[in-house]
């Protein structure tokens, strides 16, 4: 859950603040591009939030595990995306690094603790 929170306040901060979004993202808002196309990541990022928090509350260990190893894509992508604009700084590219080691952890974590069970 507490996964979920943290990727509900990172979405909330790109839909209501898209340009503090992007700075913390780790590429600049460009000029000229509507908001809605930033704000395009905070409903992603809303949206994995509920799904998490969705299958974490109603559904086996096994499928919270399955979506969390799938969601390792996104800030996969995201690290790539952001070392290739040539604007982003160490942090902003370790905290995409951290967000899919983090999904990668947790979903062992919970893997580890339904075979125990």
């Amino acid at each position: 859950m507490a996964l979920a929170a943290v990727f509900l306040c990172l979405g909330g901060l790109f839909i209501v603040s898209p340009s503090a979004g992007a700075a913390i993202f780790g590429i600049p808002a460009p000029s000229g591009v509507p908001a809605g196309y930033l704000r395009a990541i905070g409903f992603r990022d809303v949206a994995l939030a509920l799904y998490l928090a969705g299958l974490a509350c109603f559904s086996t260990r096994r499928a919270v595990c399955l979506v969390l190893m799938a969601s390792v894509f996104i800030p996969f992508c995201d690290v790539i995306l952001v070392w290739m604009s040539d604007s982003a700084t160490f942090w902003q590219i370790a905290l995409h690094g951290v967000s899919g080691a983090g999904l990668v952890l947790i979903a062992a974590l919970i893997s580890l603790s339904a075979k125990r069970a």
